[in-house]
């Protein structure tokens, strides 16, 4: 029962290394060589987050350690960041990181309808990349006129 005790003590420090900062570091250099851009986007915005919480504990150590639950709520979080059920990093990139930078913006939002920014936002980050390029090369108009187009096409499918 002692043994059980101490792990229990201790599971942050046996969990933690793995969780935070070994199976992250292996899964980033998955990503590194896979195409997709969607888990470069979990694991960056994981590594991001991880930063933040490190600045906050060096920070506030001295209030932290009066907090003996502050280790297993740091675990809890980074195994919701972390675990691929969750994808955490992911979805606070997407519905929070995503929304502050309001990634239209940079295309110009007096030339981007609300239409048009309904339409970014429904679609994955790959899509809205390919978008993003097809805007930059040919003008909001273009894109328009494609959207009209799909419009056009789906009420044809519709009816």
């Amino acid at each position: 029962m002692g043994v059980l005790l101490a792990i229990a003590r201790h599971l942050d420090a046996f969990l933690g290394p793995l969780v935070m900062l070994i199976y992250p570091l292996y899964s980033s250099i998955r990503a590194i060589e896979s195409p997709s851009a969607l888990d470069d986007q979990q694991w960056l915005t994981y590594w991001v987050l991880y930063s933040l919480i490190a600045l906050f504990e060096l920070s506030f150590w001295k209030f932290l350690v009066w907090f003996p639950l502050w280790p297993y709520m740091k675990l809890l979080v980074s195994l919701w960041l972390v675990l691929p059920v969750f994808n955490g990093a992911a979805y606070i990139y997407e519905n929070v990181v995503r929304k502050q930078l309001k990634i239209v913006d940079r295309l110009g939002s007096s030339t981007i309808t609300d239409e048009q920014r309904k339409v970014l936002h429904m679609m994955s980050l790959d899509a809205r990349r390919s978008v993003e390029r097809y805007i930059d090369e040919y003008g909001p108009e273009a894109f328009e006129r494609v959207l009209k187009a799909a419009e056009k096409e789906a009420k044809k499918h519709h009816s």
